[in-house]
């Protein structure tokens, strides 16, 4: 199980070693991600004293890797929508683009792209994937990557305050034949390349939305009273809150159109609570229809049929 940390400032970098991990990959990798944090702090304390991302050939750094990333999609654009328990898995994909030495199969050459909230010298948080990336060679210099970003709400991973605008970490790591657990381990052998803010995506607290209208069936010209609810994850309790004070469209579609048309806007109250009142006119299906905010995704309650005499 994967514990979420508390993200310590290191300068110039993300603070992976702030991170509860597993001591090696799911799928057998040698390297785990204590020993990618062994190697990344090192060169960005080498970073910190030479003005530089990595200090080439310092006594005790890594040596500039040649490698870059680019073309990096996560989700395929899409935001990253998580719920209360269930862990959330969504794709991401990058090119690898390297010099024609460095040798992308070897087993211990290591790739990864990772999100963070906040600044990238002092995040708030961050999530990686459970895996590493896996990546193609499509020529001697470029290889296409793909790999996840894996998130457990349900294990403490997230704050509500994480919901919004995240950025994206990625590096890559050449060992060399070098083991970091090792005594006579040799830091100035590993090459390190990593770029911040290749890419970004938003993550967003999971949305509910319902609808009641009666009494149905109902006189025509007599009053609906239509009710309902939005709430949204709460990541903090693990369970679904009341969206307060947010803007909700009434809908309604005749019977035998495919169409809703809107009503009227109503604000979500207490608990998330909408109610409203309408004349009745003719059969049909009333819904709520919630646009949505950075925070939390659009959402549409199904059609409540009524009945109208």
């Amino acid at each position: 199980m994967r514990i979420r940390a508390t993200v310590a400032a290191v300068t110039g970098a993300l603070a992976l070693s702030a991170f509860a991990v597993p001591a090696a990959q799911a799928d057998g990798s040698a390297i785990s991600r204590e020993d990618t944090a062994k190697v990344l702090d090192a060169a960005h304390a080498a970073a910190a004293k030479s003005g530089s991302r990595v200090a080439a050939a310092a006594a005790d750094a890594p040596y500039a890797l040649d490698a870059s990333i680019s073309n990096v999609k996560i989700n395929s654009g899409k935001a990253i929508v998580a719920g209360t328990t269930k862990k959330v898995s969504v794709p991401t994909s990058f090119t690898l683009t390297h010099g024609a030495d460095v040798d992308i199969e070897a087993a211990d050459f290591i790739v990864d792209l990772e999100i963070y909230k906040g600044s990238y010298e002092e995040p708030d948080n961050y999530l990686f994937g459970d895996l590493y990336p896996t990546c193609t060679a499509v020529s001697t210099t470029v290889a296409t990557c793909k790999g996840t970003i894996d998130a457990y709400p349900g294990e403490g991973e997230l704050f509500n305050s994480d919901a919004g605008a995240w950025s994206a970490n990625a590096y890559a790591i050449a060992f060399n034949g070098e083991d970091p657990s090792a005594a006579d381990f040799d830091i100035t052998k590993v090459g390190v390349a990593e770029q911040a803010k290749v890419g970004s995506t938003k993550l967003q607290r999971y949305s509910k939305l319902t609808v009641n209208a009666s009494p149905e069936p109902v006189k025509k010209g007599k009053t609906i009273t239509v009710t309902g609810a939005l709430t949204r994850a709460n990541w903090e309790t693990n369970k679904y809150a009341g969206y307060t004070v947010q803007s909700v469209k009434l809908q309604f579609k005749k019977k035998g159109s495919s169409t809703y048309t809107d009503v009227k806007t109503v604000k979500s109250g207490s608990a998330g609570a909408l109610k409203t009142t309408v004349k009745a006119a003719a059969d049909g299906y009333f819904r709520y229809n919630f646009a949505g905010t950075t925070t939390t995704p659009a959402v549409k309650a199904a059609g409540d049929f009524v009945d109208v005499k």
